[in-house]
């Protein structure tokens, strides 16, 4: 008897939540959705010292659950960058959880800065045609910069991780949610660890995605080993290196050519591109390629093509003339979050070209960028109160495999920590990595959760180098 009370009290307890939800939110469209959604905003401080103050709206998307017998742990999808749109890239998210999706809320925060919640996007970087130097993109920052400075929102010293996390526990207790589930991917993985370290009563499990752990300074430490890998690999290959002998040279050699006038036809527009090849813009165009193994596939034909004076593969490969797409950056936030916690420490001198294009970079444009005072408890990982699911990839260029051993080694006993050793940035689309993530959100006790199998995730290969067609028949790898 007193159980079936219990449950009763139970179910008009999550009845009342749920209405209480649906109050503040109203239903919405989004393009890529043939389903009606529920559109919600919280009214925030831009500065949080002072509540009274200025005010900005901070924008969500709840994606509801399929089921009417809905569980209570929603899960919050934390947009990487720093810069993306979570709602942007909502349709992935539905795609990569549709199955938790069935039984739980899927939400979409727009951090501060991004999207639809007091955007600062920078359209003269992000929808740019050219291949710009590092003379262009200064020019390009700074007049962002100075038009951003005159939005209402524009103070943007507030637009830090550490404020931007309250925003999400903002959301969290307005639609009544108790303890949230987490998916961070690349810098949403900060967000997550953020979020964890100021709310722990908050969460209930936490995926990481391509871990950047709150120390990390700049995304160029491995990019060098990256590209030796690359260059490794292909020696090993016979096929590889019959077709690109001594790779590791042509590139030494290539690099040294710097500058250059360079004559490719624009990859999205068709009509002629002509710019200045820079040693920085060349390493740039490289980097790019390194985050995909799809990517990293075709960069010996390109880096060899390029040493015989065509570009045209390497611009194309690396999408530096792309538009933004869903998963663009809205780049005035990403300096202000960057600026501002990159540079709370002196950083270390560069090792490699890499780290110091990355480097340089930053500190140009970060010059005269306002920056946000980041809290030094910002910096550190405490112990996880709730189980934590790290995965990382051996190829990445930007959150290797020890980002993510160092953060779950802090984390403690309720962390997991899943690798793919030839993988790049980035596993939930990788196998049936994204099967392990449900059981382990789906587990009805902390202590399954951590015991997850994940042996379906198989070891796979690098990625074979590709090879042109010759004499009107293919060359297998």
């Amino acid at each position: 008897m007193r159980k079936h009370i219990f449950l009763a009290v139970f179910g008009i307890f999550s009845a009342g939540a749920s209405f209480a939800a649906d109050t503040v939110t109203s239903p919405c469209r989004l393009p890529e959705f043939p389903q009606e959604l529920r559109c919600g905003k919280v009214q925030r401080p831009l500065n949080p010292a002072e509540p009274g103050g200025k005010k900005i709206d901070v924008h969500y998307v709840v994606l509801p659950s399929q089921d009417k017998n809905k569980l209570p742990d929603a899960v919050f999808l934390l947009a990487g960058g720093p810069g993306q749109s979570a709602i942007s890239l909502a349709s992935f998210g539905q795609a990569m959880f549709s199955r938790l999706n069935k039984r739980r809320d899927l939400i979409f925060v727009d951090q501060r800065g991004t999207g639809r919640s007091a955007s600062l996007a920078c359209p003269e970087l992000e929808n740019s045609p050219d291949v710009a130097d590092d003379v262009q993109m200064q020019k390009q920052s700074d007049a962002c910069l100075a038009r951003l400075k005159t939005l209402p929102h524009g103070d943007l010293r507030f637009y830090s991780t550490s404020i931007a996390v309250q925003d999400i526990e903002a959301v969290r207790k307005q639609q009544a949610y108790d303890r949230i589930n987490l998916v961070g991917a690349s810098y949403g993985t900060r967000v997550g660890l953020e979020f964890a370290r100021q709310f722990p009563l908050s969460v209930k499990r936490m995926v990481l995605d391509g871990v950047v752990p709150p120390d990390m300074s700049l995304p160029a430490a491995d990019a060098q080993a990256a590209l030796d890998g690359v260059f490794q690999d292909c020696a090993r290959q016979a096929s590889c290196n019959a077709a690109y002998p001594a790779l590791a040279q042509q590139w030494k050699s290539l690099s040294t050519r710097m500058p250059q006038s360079v004559s490719v036809t624009h990859p999205r527009l068709g009509t002629p591109l002509k710019f200045n090849m820079t040693h920085d813009v060349l390493l740039s165009l490289v980097h790019k390629t390194l985050y995909a193994p799809t990517t990293v596939a075709g960069l010996p034909y390109a880096l060899t093509q390029a040493g015989q004076g065509n570009y045209q593969p390497l611009v194309t490969l690396s999408g530096a003339t792309n538009l933004p797409g869903p998963a663009g950056i809205n780049y005035g936030m990403h300096f202000s979050v960057w600026c501002s916690e990159i540079f709370a420490h002196p950083l270390a001198p560069p090792k490699d070209e890499f780290e110091k294009l990355m480097t340089d970079m930053y500190q140009r444009t970060c010059k005269n960028w306002p920056r946000a005072s980041i809290p030094a408890e910002f910096f550190s990982i405490p112990a996880a109160q709730s189980p934590v699911m790290l995965l990382s990839g051996g190829i990445d260029p930007v959150t290797p495999i020890r980002h993510g051993a160092a953060v779950a080694k802090a984390l403690g006993s309720q962390a997991v920590h899943i690798t793919i050793e030839n993988a790049g940035h980035g596993l939930l689309a990788q196998g049936c990595v994204r099967d392990v993530v449900y059981r382990f959100l789906n587990a009805k006790e902390n202590t399954d959760a951590l015991k997850v199998d994940s042996s379906c995730v198989r070891q796979i290969p690098r990625p074979l180098a590709w090879q042109a067609l010759q004499a009107g028949k293919e060359v297998q790898p």
